[in-house]
C-alpha cells in the first residue's frame, strides 16, 4: 500500500452524529500533515466552504474515506472505478454489509493504513452496456448489481436471456438481477439468490417472482457475457446498484460482463466474511 499523504472524504447526508465525526477526523488528519479533500456534504458537516465534486474528489488522493452506509459506498465505488485507490468505509448507516468498519475502529484502521498494514479485499465490478438499435447508448459499472424490473403496477415483463450467445430462458417475471459476488448479499439475496464468497469468480442471474416457479437463480463464470433482450413496449427499467439507470424499450439489449476494474476495500483485520454473515444476517452462534 503506497504512502498516504492525501485523503478524499465522502459523507452521507442527514446523519446527526456526522459533524462531530467529520470535525474530529479533519483535525486528526491535519495533526499528521495529511491533506484532505471533501465532498460538499462533508464540507457542510465541517463548516467549510471549499469542496470538490464527487467526480473530481479522488484526484491526487491516496485514500478515500466513506462515512455512511452501503449506499454511500456504492456511489463512491463507481466514482473511483479504475483507480488504484483503497477505500475505507465507516458504517454510519444501518445494516452495513460493505461498510463493516465501525466509528470506534476508524482511527485504529487509519493508523494501520498509514503504516501500510491495512487488510485489503479486491471486489470486481460488473460492466453494463445498454444497446438500442445496434448502438450503445449507455455504459455503467456496478459493484452490487444490474437490475431490470417492471416500473408499472402489477404487470410482468418479458425478457430473453443469453449467456455467451447460448439461450437461457424466455422469462416472464417481475424483474431480473445480475449480481456480482459482492452483490449476492444485497437485492439478489432478498429475491432468493445464493450467498457467494467474495473471491469466487462468478456472476449470479436471479429472477424476481418468475411466472414459472422452476426458474431459479443461475451462477455462471465471470468470463461470461450475459445479454438480456427486453420485449416490453414500456414499463421496464434498468437500475445500476439501485441508484442510477433509465427506462428500457422494446428491442433494447442489456449486455453485462465482469469488469477489468475492481474496488480495493479496507477490511477489519479480524472480521472475516462469515463473521459478517453471522453479525448482519443473525446466523446462529456456536
Amino acid at each position: 500500500m503506497p504512502k498516504i499523504s492525501s485523503v478524499a472524504i465522502i459523507s452521507k447526508p442527514k446523519i446527526s452524529k456526522a459533524p462531530e465525526i467529520v470535525c474530529g477526523l479533519l483535525t486528526w488528519l491535519t495533526e499528521r500533515g495529511i491533506r484532505y479533500r471533501c465532498d460538499e456534504q462533508t464540507a457542510q458537516y465541517a463548516g467549510e466552504t471549499t469542496f470538490f465534486s464527487r467526480k473530481d474528489l479522488p484526484d491526487q488522493a491516496d485514500l478515500v474515506i466513506v462515512l455512511g452506509g452501503d449506499g454511500t459506498l456504492l456511489s463512491a465505488a463507481r466514482v473511483i472505478a479504475g483507480r488504484e485507490i483503497p477505500l475505507l468505509a465507516v458504517n454510519l448507516g444501518h445494516l452495513g454489509f460493505l461498510t463493516s468498519i465501525t466509528v470506534d475502529e476508524l482511527y485504529p484502521e487509519l493508523e494501520r493504513a498509514l503504516r501500510g498494514e491495512a487488510r485489503i479485499g479486491r471486489r470486481r465490478l460488473l460492466d453494463c452496456e445498454l444497446v438500442r438499435d445496434n448502438e450503445t447508448i449507455g455504459r455503467y459499472s456496478a459493484l452490487n448489481d444490474v437490475v431490470i424490473t417492471k416500473s408499472m403496477l402489477a404487470r410482468m415483463i418479458d425478457l430473453d436471456t443469453y449467456v455467451d450467445n447460448h439461450f437461457v430462458a424466455a422469462y416472464k417475471l417481475d424483474g431480473l438481477i445480475i449480481s456480482t459476488p459482492t452483490g449476492s448479499t444485497a437485492y439478489s439475496l432478498s429475491a432468493g439468490g445464493p450467498v457467494i464468497f467474495p473471491s469466487v469468480a462468478a456472476v449470479c442471474i436471479t429472477p424476481i417472482c418468475p411466472h414459472m416457479l422452476t426458474n431459479r437463480p443461475v451462477i455462471v463464470p465471470d468470463s461470461s457475457v450475459i445479454q438480456v433482450l427486453s420485449h416490453g413496449e414500456e414499463g421496464t427499467y434498468l437500475t445500476i446498484d439501485g441508484q442510477t439507470g433509465e427506462p428500457l424499450f422494446k428491442g433494447d439489449r442489456v449486455v453485462c460482463r465482469s469488469s477489468q476494474n475492481a474496488v480495493s476495500l479496507i477490511r477489519p483485520p479480524k472480521l472475516l466474511f462469515f463473521d459478517v454473515l453471522r453479525e448482519k444476517l443473525k446466523w446462529g452462534e456456536r
